[in-house]
């Protein structure tokens, strides 16, 4: 019971990031200045684990190239996308869109050779897309007064979430553990945007007064390191077959938090695609194995 009472408390952590996020980029904040504090939070936050777990971070060249690669596949360009996405579209389609990630997943690991063809997971490959198309094909009628370009835009974080699950599983992490590996990848996001984010004047100034966005930053980034933390810990002792059904919990928490905090509200076709989509992940998911991140809950690296 205790396991799955925590199960529902990660999944509505990570979905509370989400609407978060939405909050951040409506004070005019951008991309590679989000990531940038994001990252700096993140590894302060990390560094505390690890002193308290023992464990170093190695920094041998395999190691670097892990970090490096997740860092720019679950980090840098995928929230780069993400926040400038949430300009546009609701955090709670966003949060559909962002579960999409075993749906882009199956066939790229088809082309890769990590996986086989089966009929009921190509079924689920086929009522997920149809689900995405829920939210394009009906244009305003489903999103709003919003180009539907940008839900295929919204689409690109979960298709580089899903080369990046697919590039783990063909070359492994070189020895890391997943804290490892995120915090690695935290300090390389971190090093990547700062510059990038003074180069082009998305600087976030943390000495201004603050408002509610720069809360909703720090308290993204800070619940995202704890429910991830935890994350890894009810891996080793519940299971990945247990744990990564947090990915459910995350897109429907997410499409709650995002009614509840931002009073979003959605049509019909919405609703419909939120059911497509989250009963194509379930047909389409494999037997999963050790996660970095569980399907619909990355973004917040």
């Amino acid at each position: 019971m205790r396991f799955w009472l925590l199960l529902l408390v990660l999944g509505a952590g990570w979905g509370l990031t989400q609407p978060f996020s939405k909050l951040v980029v409506s004070a005019g904040y951008h991309g590679f200045g989000i990531i940038f504090w994001q990252s700096v939070i993140g590894i302060l936050l990390l560094a505390g684990l690890s002193l308290a777990r023992g464990k170093r971070l190695p920094l041998g060249r395999a190691q670097i190239h892990v970090y490096v690669i997740i860092a720019v596949l679950g980090t840098v360009v995928p929230n780069l996308v993400s926040y400038t996405t949430y300009r546009f579209l609701d955090a709670g389609i966003m949060s559909i869109l962002i579960s999409m990630v075993p749906i882009f997943a199956f066939p790229i690991a088809l082309l890769m050779g990590n996986d086989q063809m089966k009929l009921l997971r190509l079924a689920g490959l086929l009522i997920g897309f149809t689900g995405a198309m829920f939210l394009i094909l009906p244009g305003q009628a489903a999103i709003g007064q919003v180009s539907v370009l940008w839900v295929l835009v919204g689409l690109i974080p979960s298709l580089l979430y899903a080369f990046e699950g697919n590039w783990v599983a063909r070359f492994g992490t070189a020895g890391l553990d997943p804290m490892q590996v995120i915090f690695g990848a935290s300090i390389v996001g971190a090093l990547v945007s700062g510059p990038l984010a003074l180069m082009n004047a998305t600087w976030i100034n943390p000495l201004t007064p603050w408002g509610v966005p720069d809360y909703a930053l720090v308290a993204s980034s800070v619940i995202h390191t704890i429910v991830y933390a935890s994350y890894v810990w009810l891996l080793g002792a519940a299971g990945p077959v247990f744990t990564v059904q947090v990915g459910y919990v995350v897109t429907l928490s997410g499409v709650f938090w995002a009614r509840l905090l931002l009073g979003e509200s959605y049509s019909g076709w919405v609703w419909a695609a939120l059911v497509l989509v989250l009963t194509g992940v379930f047909l389409v998911q494999p037997k999963p194995k050790l996660a970095l991140v569980p399907d619909g809950a990355e973004g917040q690296n």
